[in-house]
């Protein structure tokens, strides 16, 4: 069974540094806790997770199904519960991609394969959060 590691190293206030395989990131509190704004939060970068996921499945789909789009971006939105501890009973997932003469139906089921098969991430939300997805369609930028 394949393992994950990261390592929390403090810096300062509520400011950490997470190392982990390719790379660091940084964390940083909200300023009601101390934060300092030197890194995202937690919750967010939880949403970051989710787009990043996907994202990278979607990339490689993009690539294998020849698919041609000028660009694509993924946002995310989430509704907190009102209760501690909070968390996000609620995410909108938008997949947005540009270009003239969009195959939507290539698109839409690349988006479907990540959603529904590939992104692991989007399953660990499911097991919390109520997940809705939209594809939009956009001219190229």
């Amino acid at each position: 069974m394949a393992t994950q590691k990261i390592s929390l190293n403090w810096k300062e206030g509520v400011h950490f540094e997470s190392e982990g395989p390719g790379g660091n990131v940084l964390i940083d509190g909200s300023e009601e806790v101390g934060g300092q704004g030197k890194g995202l939060r937690p919750k967010a970068l939880m949403l970051s997770a989710l787009a990043g996921c996907s994202g990278i499945d979607i990339a490689s789909l993009v690539k294998k199904m020849r698919i041609e789009i000028d660009t694509f971006d993924i946002d995310v939105e989430a509704e907190l519960t009102e209760e501690h501890p909070k968390f996000y009973h609620k995410v909108w997932v938008n997949f947005n991609f540009y270009g003239d003469n969009l195959n939507e139906k290539k698109i839409e089921k690349a988006v479907t394969l990540s959603v529904d098969t590939y992104c692991g991430v989007m399953e660990m939300f499911r097991q919390f959060a109520t997940v809705e997805t939209k594809i939009n369609y956009f001219p190229k930028k």
